[in-house]
């Protein structure tokens, strides 16, 4: 938006360096609760200039050619983007709050009040705007934007998590409608059923809607989202996370991504495999199954007191007294270049006493040592062993996704079940998502504030962003490589 806001603001006041969004230094770079309610015009114009978005409104302008250009397909974007980022219920009061506020329309280049989009306008566009070329085209604006932060935001996808969320939608009027939304590769919208479970596989609690599914890839620390995927209710979590992890690692800085955290929906072979091959630690809640042998010996040249569980923890037995007795093994570390996790005798790396000591460690000082090969089962033997303090400080980072969501729903409407259509829906959605986007562009180039009545300081993150949206984006994602 950034040539359109320039060309339509000759009598707006010069611009100002500075945002009028108060964050302390102390804040996250990424300070998601210093947003404001009500956006001032100086917030909204910082984020309507940190959208790359030239490629997109070049093809909605191909595609209408020499007809009618009453309302120009910049100001029909830019509406959008309004209705989202001002927290509007609908489009219609965008569209009221436009032709009241003159200045507003001055920013998405609306000379007055008759030039003013109507509804229908609004709705036709957003269903032009989920057709082929324009979509990819739309993907290609939050790649952009993904690629800028991830090339100033040295941590942005170090660690990751995924998740799946229910969206409500409706489907298209009219069977031709729909039939040429499933040519363009469209999911429909379908009852959707999602079942919570407790440790004992009890369901808890049960969701249903009517609709389609969001998959996410989230930063963990920062809350930004990397990729994303909107399908049909039928559609498997553990299914989408190849588009996820592919779209995110084209966005991202080569070998960015080392973690990825998910719930059991992905204790998949496949998914393993998966990331094994892409390099990435997966940390992935097991799924447990009723099973004749709950434990495995590990074999080889493995003392035969040596076992694993379901989640690939190793035990081992003292069988000296009458009654064996357990003993979780310790985990001293992956060694990646051999595919193997080592693990120690406990009693020696505790320092406590074992009955069995001298049957397990004889006369090596340093004690048992077990190498498990990762090959015999990646599902339970992960880089990241499940019983470990990291694998549950990194599991935790999956509440991430659940805040982001939230975000998604109430601030930003992405599921506020009145769209029609499947262009229509994954419109919405993807301007939605540019919208979350551009608003962490406009936090992480903001400058910060040092105590009650401190001075304003810009950080080295902050300056490199607004150095970097001086040009043109380098690069944008090829539409034509992104997922369908």
């Amino acid at each position: 938006m950034y040539c359109v806001v320039m060309a339509s603001l000759a009598s707006f006041p010069p611009p100002t360096p500075e945002i009028p969004v108060r964050i302390a230094a102390a804040k996250p770079l990424f300070a998601w609760d210093a947003l404001e309610d009500s956006p001032s015009l100086q917030t909204v114009r910082a984020f309507l200039e940190a959208i790359p978005d030239a490629p997109l409104l070049d093809s909605l302008q191909r595609a209408r050619g020499k007809g009618r250009d009453d309302y120009p397909v910049a100001v029909l974007w830019g509406t959008l983007l309004l209705a989202i980022v001002l927290r509007h219920h609908t489009l219609d009061a965008c569209l009221q709050e436009l032709q009241r506020n003159p200045a507003l329309r001055l920013l998405i280049g609306v000379e007055s009040e008759q030039k003013v989009p109507r509804p229908y306008n609004m709705s036709r566009f957003l269903a032009v705007l989920g057709e082929e070329p324009h979509l990819p085209h739309l993907r290609g604006v939050f790649d952009a934007l993904v690629q800028r932060l991830g090339r100033v935001v040295p941590d942005l996808g170090k660690d990751t998590a995924g998740d799946s969320t229910g969206l409500s939608g409706r489907a298209a009027d009219g069977a031709a409608l729909r039939e040429a939304e499933e040519r363009q590769g469209l999911p429909q919208p379908t009852g959707g059923r999602k079942e919570y479970k407790d440790d004992d596989g009890a369901v808890t609690k049960v969701v249903e809607w009517f609709g389609y599914k969001l998959h996410l890839l989230v930063d963990v620390k920062h809350e930004v989202v990397l990729s994303y995927r909107v399908t049909d209710t039928k559609a498997g979590d553990n299914e989408m996370i190849g588009d996820l992890l592919r779209q995110a690692k084209r966005n991202l800085p080569e070998d960015r991504i080392e973690t990825l955290a998910y719930d059991k929906a992905a204790d998949d072979g496949a998914v393993h495999e998966l990331l094994h091959d892409e390099e990435v630690r997966p940390v992935i809640r097991n799924r447990t199954f009723r099973l004749e042998e709950p434990e495995k010996v590990v074999g080889g040249r493995t003392p035969l007191n040596v076992v694993y569980d379901q989640a690939g923890t190793l035990y081992c037995y003292d069988r000296v007294g009458p009654e064996p007795v357990r003993h979780r093994m310790a985990y001293i570390g992956h060694e990646a270049e051999r595919g193997t996790l080592k693990y120690r005798c406990p009693a020696r790396h505790e320092g406590w006493e074992c009955p069995s000591d001298a049957a397990c460690n004889g006369e090596r000082q340093y004690g048992l040592t077990v190498r498990v090969k990762q090959e015999i089962d990646l599902r339970r033997f992960p880089s990241i062993p499940r019983a470990t303090k990291l694998f549950e400080r990194l599991y935790k980072g999956r509440t991430s996704v659940e805040r982001v969501n939230a975000r998604l729903k109430v601030f930003w409407g992405i599921d506020d079940g009145q769209v029609y259509g499947s262009r229509r829906f994954h419109a919405h959605v993807g301007a939605v998502l540019v919208v979350h986007l551009g608003l962490a562009t406009v936090l992480a180039q903001t400058t910060r504030s040092e105590g009650t009545y401190g001075t304003m300081r810009l950080s080295p993150i902050a300056q490199a962003l607004r150095d970097l949206m001086k040009d043109p984006p380098e690069s944008i994602a090829d539409p034509a490589t992104a997922p369908e």
